[in-house]
């Protein structure tokens, strides 16, 4: 029997706590195999970004080629980009009908750490990507730039769901609101995890609604799933580094 398989697009974290290394920790702990198209490499850890090297687009689109031309993909996952070059080239061949599959748009803008992992001109890039998507899911910053009316008027724009992600809101309730390209919506609410161990909830929460999605599932359960397996996740961080520190394996945690 085949695992579902779940393509992810984004950087590399040296520090494991988010991008690539913490999307195939989500991806793989829902049942699902993981494959990667590497955009960046960043010298990190959970203080900062340091350094940073954006690939050529040619060897991002070689590394989607040499994954969907021979295993495919049930799913696909994009977080960070990384230039306006690499969002454009993405766009081109993840139009092409192998790509065809449920797309999770990440539109990862600004660390956890505060560093800035996408220009101006690498943002208005994005409506490309967001038009090939299933789901746009930006934190409260985000949504700001991308659009400063609403998620409503994002998901009319982009032609595809919007989940608002509300951990960067005021305030002890913490409110995420999955909005439909139909205008219906979902929200929940939990209380906020006081800690700052959360370094590559985005990526993971993204990562894990792909595996949904790979799998079959309805939006609204895999968005429910993904969001229950961040938590427990926030809950099991081993707590490592002198920063934002990286989520925990909540299976683990269960078997200690």
């Amino acid at each position: 029997m085949s695992a579902p398989r779940v393509l992810v697009i984004a950087g590399s974290d040296s520090g494991g706590g988010a991008g690539i290394q913490a999307d195939i920790k989500a991806v793989t702990a829902f049942g699902c195999h993981a494959m990667t198209a590497i955009t960046a490499i960043t010298a990190q850890n959970t203080l900062g970004v340091s350094d940073m090297l954006v690939l050529e687009p040619a060897l991002v689109v070689a590394q989607i080629d040499a994954v969907l031309t021979d295993i495919g993909a049930d799913a696909i996952k994009i977080g960070m980009i990384g230039s306006p070059a690499i969002a454009e080239a993405v766009a081109d061949r993840l139009s092409r009908e192998d790509a065809r599959v449920p797309l999770v748009f990440d539109p990862v803008m600004v660390a956890t750490s505060g560093a800035t992992l996408a220009d101006e001109a690498t943002i208005a890039a994005f409506e490309r990507l967001m038009a090939l998507a299933t789901l746009v899911t930006p934190n409260l910053p985000e949504l700001a730039l991308l659009s400063p009316e609403g998620p409503e008027a994002l998901a009319t724009r982009a032609r595809a769901a919007v989940l608002a992600k509300g951990g960067h809101g005021e305030g002890q309730r913490l409110i995420d609101r999955l909005v439909r390209v139909d205008g219906s919506s979902e929200t929940w609410i939990d209380d906020r995890i006081e800690t700052r161990h959360t370094h590559g909830t985005g990526c993971t929460l993204a990562s894990a609604i792909a595996a949904g999605l790979a799998k079959g599932e309805r939006l609204d359960a895999t968005v429910a799933a993904a969001r229950r397996y961040v938590r427990a996740a926030i809950l099991a961080a081993p707590g490592l580094g002198r920063g934002s520190g990286p989520l925990g394996d909540p299976r683990r945690r269960a078997l200690d």
